[in-house]
Parts: C-alpha cells; sequence; structure tokens
C-alpha cells in the first residue's frame, strides 16, 4: 500500500509545468487576447 501512495504522490495530471519558459506562456497568452479581439471587432460583437 505504501508504494502505490508514493506513486501517486509522482503522478502528473497534465497540468502546466512548472519549469516552463515564462516569456512563451505570455506572448501565446497575448497573442490569444488580440486575436480575439480582432475576431470580436471584425463581427461586430462590440
Amino acid at each position: 500500500m505504501s508504494t502505490n501512495a508514493a506513486a501517486a504522490g509522482r503522478v502528473r495530471t497534465g497540468g502546466p509545468q512548472e519549469n516552463g519558459p515564462k516569456i512563451l506562456e505570455h506572448v501565446l497568452g497575448w497573442t490569444l487576447v488580440v486575436v480575439v479581439a480582432m475576431l470580436v471587432t471584425q463581427l461586430g460583437l462590440l
């Protein structure tokens, strides 16, 4: 039972990596914001 509990503590759930490049995440996030804003403007939803 203790080996299962130890293995369960190390299981990755597919969440964001803690040691990844932060700048890439920011750039992709702002790119998504700009694309959504352009889409909303082009469709006349605002």
